[in-house]
């Protein structure tokens, strides 16, 4: 079934000591168009899910926005500066010795020190944090694919109904066509019979008059047309039922399909068929509309 290239997912999972969110967001485009909102440390996600989301998007014009939280005090290391600890050490004791006081020096109090302890952010493994937000990723294009597949659904339903009419105008054309060539033969003999009367002449020459009509209803002949027209529309309802991408292919189809109306209604020389068309031109101009959003 056909998607539309308009969508959007988003997952937020807590784990392992981060906080990730992914949106994906995307709008329709002739081709894929990528863009990425990453946190500046992680910048090296862009490209990572540029050919992550290719895979399961063709066409439309993506945005992905990553946010990336580490809860407090899991991203740092706190490290003692041993050399600093010891000189406060010596110094306190040197002091004690000095001024004849006892020594009752604890860790507590070295604790309190300047210095003593440094705060070392941790290095992160890109892999891993990789690995964590093509997961919340994963989640997020399935929900973003499964928004494209319902208004898919919609769009699939539209266009059928159309196509519907399409083919049932087709029909009444056809069956309507015969009638040009006779209404033409009909209004040349009302015409040559005037001119004729005109002249006090009563003899037609029928031969002439079979000859005209029938190069008339060669060139207003519009079989090839409507067998042609109900070729593209057979090729439509397949294609919109395909779980491919198919939005170019229609989008070709279209053309070729407004083609063939547009020759139909050059051709008919009537205003019953005339305005057939009109209708049928209006419903495939609908039919575009859609399919310029189908991915």
């Amino acid at each position: 079934m056909i998607k539309s290239m308009t969508g959007f997912g988003r997952e937020h999972v807590i784990a392992e000591g981060r906080e990730i969110i992914v949106e994906i967001r995307s709008v329709n485009h002739r081709y894929f168009e990528f863009t990425a909102r990453t946190p500046r440390t992680y910048g090296y996600l862009d490209e990572k899910l540029k050919s992550f989301l290719k895979g399961g998007i063709s066409r439309g014009k993506v945005e992905v926005a990553v946010s990336i939280y580490n809860q407090e005090g899991t991203d740092a290391e706190i490290e003692l500066n041993l050399p600093v600890a010891k000189g406060y050490l010596d110094a306190l004791r040197a002091a004690s010795n000095e001024l004849d006081l006892r020594d009752d020096l604890a860790l507590s109090n070295i604790m309190r020190m300047p210095d003593v302890f440094t705060v070392v952010k941790k290095t992160e493994d890109e892999e891993v944090i990789w690995n964590q937000v093509k997961g919340v990723a994963q989640t997020a294009l399935e929900r973003f694919v499964q928004m494209r597949e319902t208004e898919g659904v919609k769009m699939y339903e539209d266009v059928s109904s159309r196509l519907d009419f399409i083919e049932e105008t087709v029909g009444k054309i056809e069956e309507y066509q015969p009638s040009v060539a006779k209404s033409y033969s009909d209004r040349l003999y009302e015409k040559i019979s005037e001119t004729l009367k005109s002249l006090d002449i009563d003899k037609i020459d029928h031969q002439r008059v079979l000859t005209e009509v029938a190069i008339f209803a060669d060139k207003v002949a519009i079989d090839e047309e409507t067998v042609r027209l109900r070729s593209h529309i057979s090729q439509f309802r397949d294609l919109i039922k395909s779980d491919e991408p198919v939005g170019r292919k229609l989008d070709f189809l279209v053309q070729e399909v407004n083609r063939e109306v547009n020759t139909i209604g050059s051709k008919a020389n009537d205003l019953t068929i005339a305005r057939m068309v009109v209708d049928l031109k209006a419903e495939i101009e609908k039919i575009r509309e859609q399919i310029q959003n189908i991915e």
